[in-house]
């Protein structure tokens, strides 16, 4: 991962972010509520402690803090993070959110009962080496027992395919619609790509048009897989969209003290 160029793709789409959704309080409550449920699955009731280490402008940590836990969150661009936890503080509940690479957290050992890694963020890591860093640290936080709970992109039918654009996502706005897509430019290695993500808003008679670019690691199940074993995490599950109801495949492990 290039640091400066993610945390500038982020720092760029703070302010608009919410923009990708159709509607991004109805979509944070949604969410909220299916993590909670996986929450709920395998730690109990709760409230619970959670590090979000990719908390963006607070899009599943927010709806986790008006579920009653105890949630902190941190990411690489300092404008989300600053955003989360302004959006959190207009809804009535507390956000700690602070700036920091999720390969260097910058928390205290064993104090999180979860720690949330979101939104298809880890895939911007683009080398084992920074992938092994990132789940160590995760690990770390993480009580015994505590849970790991990352989301991404389901990637493996996309390595076969290749595709090289999304279907547009359009959003209804105070100042009318507004139109998000990308596209994709893979590798020759066939695992990683760069993505532009163009956002059309209206102006006047046209439209004023934003293009950040980024680039992701096309991380199949099996791989993650391995990583996650590898960095001492144990019970691995996959919950598919399917059987979960959350809008991409959700990857849950638990620390043990053997480690």
């Amino acid at each position: 991962m290039s640091e400066s160029s993610t945390r500038d793709f982020y720092d760029e789409l703070a302010r608009d972010y919410h923009l990708i959704f159709r509607d991004w309080d109805a979509s944070m409550a949604h969410q909220a509520q299916v993590l909670d449920e996986l929450l709920h699955s395998r730690l109990g009731p709760g409230p619970h402690r959670i590090l979000d280490c990719s908390c963006g402008i607070g899009t599943q940590a927010v709806g986790l803090a008006l579920g009653r836990h105890e949630v902190v969150g941190s990411d690489l661009s300092p404008l989300a993070a600053a955003r989360a936890a302004a959006e959190a503080a207009a809804r009535g509940v507390s956000l700690p959110a602070t700036a920091a690479d999720m390969r260097q957290l910058p928390f205290k050992s064993s104090i999180f009962d979860v720690v949330l890694c979101a939104d298809n963020s880890l895939p911007h890591l683009l080398s084992a080496q920074d992938l092994q860093a990132a789940l160590i640290g995760m690990r770390r936080v993480l009580r015994d027992d505590g849970l790991l709970v990352i989301t991404l992109r389901d990637y493996d039918d996309a390595r076969l395919a290749k595709p090289t654009a999304t279907p547009p996502q359009v959003s209804e706005t105070p100042d009318g619609l507004v139109i998000n897509f990308q596209l994709w430019h893979w590798h020759e290695d066939g695992e990683r790509y760069d993505l532009e993500h163009f956002q059309l808003t209206p102006a006047q008679n046209t439209w004023n048009v934003r293009v950040r670019r980024t680039t992701y690691w096309a991380l199949t199940r099996q791989q993650l897989t391995e990583f996650v074993t590898e960095a001492g995490f144990t019970s691995l599950t996959w919950h598919t969209p399917a059987s979960s109801g959350y809008y991409q495949p959700v990857l849950t492990a638990q620390r043990t003290s053997s480690r």
